[in-house]
């Protein structure tokens, strides 16, 4: 593409909303103060963190409660509820950070030592050379008990490999904690050099040592590319409910993945269709093996990236679907990702840059084979369009333009929910022209559906990260290796634990918003993409107060029940 014609760069003023919200400014100096506070007490296992940070949070929660919301128009009701479920949400994320990190505080014993020099250093409370080498003793001393402890904790069973995998990462934080405190001093206090040379480094020594020593004992140490390595963090099923309430999804995670199931048996039947049409009778399986040939050969892929986007760009403009910037469609760009990231992301990326996958010369033979095949035309008519416009591309176009103030309530209902929502309507439009192109869209669909279900299966550890990756296997139809990365990514601390789940449920509130709004003839359909598309990152059901004008009120809680049927219907 990329674009064509002369350049215009005067802009068009009257376009850019002017500020008539007291929120813009109030959420400017919301995130000024946070980011203050979060690089002065940046190890948040600290008690001093802790204490200081709440005090932040619940002084905020009182200052927005001194503002009269009836005074407030429709616009600033929602930002005022949009922050209050921030700060609310904030709150609890904070208290069950600390609970986990309390339950694994036995495994680090020497924890406390470090955290009390760093809290000295940060307060500018300054430490002699031999005081600093008698902590930096205890600090080994106490990392070697722990070390010669280990087989007696292991022998006990009362560790999960989350709880250690938990630990072992704040092990990480404290030496970089200590790490920083000694460069602060060694080499500008020659006194400190003198005591503390040798006892920093027999205390890093100590410490390394025994995570090591955790690692091997409580969690295990394998092949990367087993999926045996794949831990995860449940964060259980009450802290999901907190989650979705900040969400302002009124659903259960068991109604979630009820409404999964749902769009899954409905996608499954479209798949046996076009499986029908391309002469695999009902063998749905041979049909998507069919179409996983169909890929570009070396060296193509980028060249049909490009023009699959240009058709969809194309698309959009000749049926006047949504408004496209030029600047939009002229500054995206492509890359090819490297083999090391598609360990983790096996499918594209995108945003203003689409990151392509497709197999580098140092993969094996079979590793080539899964990437070509997984990332073919087919399955690319979908993730490509999704990746840039009308996806995520012209989306943070946006959000970078309009209503920037509300970033910091980003959600990936609204992320996430606003591609698939155009892969829903798309799909329904026509645009996959052929019984492949629809084999290849609805194998992305599918793919949503079980994301739904195994992710929040796994946070309600009702399933391990192997039950996950066998789903995306025999479910969906994913090449084993893809189907361990894509695991890797969802149960890791990558994504936050509604991520996975935010694709098709997020798709699904928007495509009940366009029913309610356009379907009824209250909203022209190019209007409602465009106004929805400047909400920024906000939760659907307060785009749909604001474009919808929902009453709203201090004590408003989500009750917009979206969900009707399949979305093929």
């Amino acid at each position: 593409m990329q674009f064509s014609g002369k350049y215009s760069d005067v802009p068009d003023l009257s376009s850019i909303p002017q500020p008539a919200n007291q929120f813009v400014a109030i959420l400017a100096r919301y995130q000024a103060d946070l980011s203050s506070l979060q690089r002065k007490y940046p190890l948040t296992l600290s008690a001093v963190t802790i204490e200081r940070m709440d005090a932040f949070f619940a002084g905020w929660r009182e200052a927005l409660d001194s503002i009269s919301f009836d005074s407030l128009n429709q616009v600033e009701r929602v930002d005022w509820v949009l922050f209050r479920n921030h700060l609310e949400l904030t709150m609890k994320r904070r208290t069950h950070q600390a609970t986990q990190d309390a339950a694994v505080a036995p495994l680090i014993p020497f924890a406390e030592v470090v955290i009390t020099l760093d809290n000295d250093r940060r307060a500018m409370r300054w430490i002699t050379g031999e005081r600093a080498a008698d902590a930096l003793c205890m600090i080994g001393d106490l990392a070697k008990q722990a070390e010669v402890a280990l087989p007696g904790e292991a022998a006990s069973g009362k560790w999960k490999r989350t709880s250690a995998s938990r630990a072992f990462r704040n092990i990480g934080k404290l030496t970089e904690a200590l790490n920083l405190w000694n460069t602060f001093y060694a080499g500008y206090d020659p006194a400190f050099n003198w005591w503390t040379e040798q006892p920093y480094r027999a205390a890093v020594d100590a410490i390394q040592s025994y995570e090591l020593a955790l690692r091997n004992a409580l969690i295990g140490s394998v092949a990367e590319e087993d999926a045996a390595d794949i831990i995860g963090d449940p964060i259980g099923r009450d802290a999901l409910i907190d989650d979705l309430r900040y969400e302002m999804i009124p659903y259960t995670p068991e109604e979630l993945i009820d409404i999964a199931t749902t769009e899954l048996a409905w996608c499954e039947r479209e798949l046996a269709v076009a499986a029908e049409e391309l002469g695999f009778g009902g063998d749905t399986a041979a049909a998507s093996e069919y179409v996983k040939t169909l890929h570009a050969p070396p060296g193509g892929q980028a060249e049909m990236v490009r023009n699959l986007a240009v058709e969809a760009a194309d698309y959009l403009a000749e049926h006047d679907l949504v408004t496209v910037p030029p600047l939009a469609r002229e500054s995206w760009r492509l890359e090819m990702m490297s083999a090391e990231k598609q360990k983790v992301n096996p499918f594209f990326l995108g945003g203003e840059m689409i990151q392509v996958s497709f197999p580098t010369h140092t993969m094996t033979h079979r590793e080539k084979q899964m990437s070509m095949r997984g990332n073919n035309a087919a399955f690319s008519r979908a993730t490509v369009q999704h990746e840039l416009i009308p996806g995520h591309h012209l989306q943070f176009f946006m959000v970078e333009r309009y209503n920037s103030h509300r970033y910091p309530f980003h959600t990936p209902f609204w992320i996430e929910g606003w591609t698939i929502y155009w892969e829903l309507l798309l799909y329904k439009r026509g645009f996959p022209r052929t019984a492949k192109e629809r084999i290849g869209m609805l194998f992305w669909r599918i793919h949503r559906c079980v994301r739904v279900i195994f992710s929040l299966s796994f946070h309600m550890e009702k399933m391990s990260p192997a039950e996950c990756i066998e789903m995306l296997v025999n479910r969906v139809g994913h090449e084993r290796a893809n189907a361990v990365a894509e695991v890797r990514r969802s149960c890791g601390d990558v994504y936050p634990p509604l991520y996975q789940c935010a694709y098709l449920i997020g798709g699904l509130q928007v495509w009940a918003l366009r029913k309610e709004l356009v379907e009824s003839g209250k909203m022209p359909e190019k209007e409602f993409h465009d106004t929805l598309v400047q909400q920024n990152i906000i939760p659907i059901e307060l785009c749909r107060a604001a474009m919808a004008g929902t009453p709203l009120a201090t004590d408003y809680e989500a009750s917009w029940r979206f969900y009707t049927g399949p979305a093929g219907d």
